[in-house]
């Protein structure tokens, strides 16, 4: 699959969801002390993404 979520550790130790395309990171969460935290993010993005409206400023 082209698209995918990947949990990793950051300088700070902290956990950061990123939604990668191809590779690339498209967008990342902030840091959560815990990886559940991480996991929780990613299921509120499932969860209420789709549905979001378009905004243009």
């Amino acid at each position: 699959m082209a698209h995918y979520f990947e949990i990793k550790q950051n300088k700070a130790g902290e956990y950061v969801a990123y939604f990668k395309y191809n590779s690339e990171a498209i967008f990342w969460t902030e840091g959560y002390k815990s990886k559940a935290s991480a996991k929780n993010a990613i299921e509120s993005i499932l969860k209420n993404g789709p549905g979001a409206e378009v905004r243009e400023g």
